[in-house]
């Protein structure tokens, strides 16, 4: 046991460490009550046997143990506390030393609680920093539970691990902080494997899907052209009602409709217009004459 205290001498920054370490061998070898209790009086003259044989085993732990704490100090140290005694010797290393392990705490302490992961970052090397700190408060006399270093973890994650962190409360999960840190680079892989997966369809034999092409949206061939619209062809009645009759000349509808040319037209007495518009008839037949109908008259051409 007491090859825990001979392999690291005391210095400055690692007062906890050695105090602890220091405190286990006592307790195994039941000699704790030299760092805790001062020297007691002397027994008086006359006492009993047994009294002065305690006092002296006392003496001899009191000088075992403060031979080895004194081993176990730099030189530097060791000039400062050659003439105390093994408990006044730890009381003034905690008045040394503990205000500065205490201002640590809180450094350490508030580097853990304010980590987080940001998006797109690892999280290997976040959990390590996380895991380190909390050891590094167990180290300066200030251990966590598991249960509160693992919330903290959790909480220091980023939206994407929602999931993970749902079905590991939920499931109840009891995992040691380097257990919990290689659930999460595995479930860090999972994810970016679905990620690539998807990407190597979209770039292999299957081709995205596009939408159709808007009609008044160019096809990446030239300039977009819009479709005709044929609602500017077809009349409204308001036109009808105002503008007159190219057949008769009356008001109030088309030519279509005009009684008197459905008239003629059935009687086959039609009587042409000036208004522009020419009807061509073809005639459809084996012969070898065409005729041209302009409406004011039949012209007969024969072939030459």
């Amino acid at each position: 046991m007491r090859s825990l205290i001979e392999k690291e001498k005391l210095v400055e920054t690692n007062f906890l460490d050695w105090q602890r370490k220091m405190r286990i061998v006592l307790t195994h070898e039941k000699k704790l009550y030299v760092l805790d209790e001062p020297i007691p009086e002397a027994p008086p003259i006359g006492a009993h046997a047994a009294q002065r044989n305690s006092y002296n085993r006392y003496l001899d732990a009191f000088v075992e143990i403060f031979c080895i704490m004194l081993a176990t100090m730099t030189p530097e140290l060791q000039k400062h506390h050659e003439g105390m005694t093994a408990f006044d010797m730890i009381e003034h290393l905690k008045t040394l030393y503990e205000e500065k392990a205490r201002h640590e705490r809180f450094d350490v302490s508030k580097a853990l609680f304010s980590t987080k992961l940001s998006e797109g970052s690892p999280v290997g090397p976040l959990i390590l920093k996380m895991i380190g700190y909390v050891e590094n408060l167990a180290r300066l006399g200030l251990p966590l539970e598991r249960e509160l270093a693992v919330d903290l973890i959790l909480q220091s994650l980023v939206e994407s691990f929602g999931h993970f962190v749902q079905n590991f409360l939920m499931n109840e999960m009891e995992k040691t902080l380097p257990q919990l840190a290689a659930m999460l680079r595995t479930a860090e892989k999972n994810m970016k494997g679905k990620g690539k997966a998807i990407l190597m369809v979209n770039n292999g034999k299957f081709k995205r899907l596009h939408k159709k092409p808007n009609k008044f949206k160019g096809n990446g061939k030239g300039k977009a052209v819009a479709k005709p619209s044929t609602k500017a062809l077809k009349p409204t009645g308001g036109v009808a009602k105002e503008g007159k009759c190219f057949y008769c000349g009356k008001t109030g509808h088309w030519k279509r409709s005009c009684p008197k040319y459905l008239e003629d037209k059935k009687n086959g007495t039609v009587v042409s217009t000036s208004s522009g518009i020419f009807v061509i008839k073809i005639n459809m037949s084996t012969s070898t004459s065409w005729v041209l109908d302009t409406g004011y008259g039949s012209h007969i051409c024969n072939d030459v």
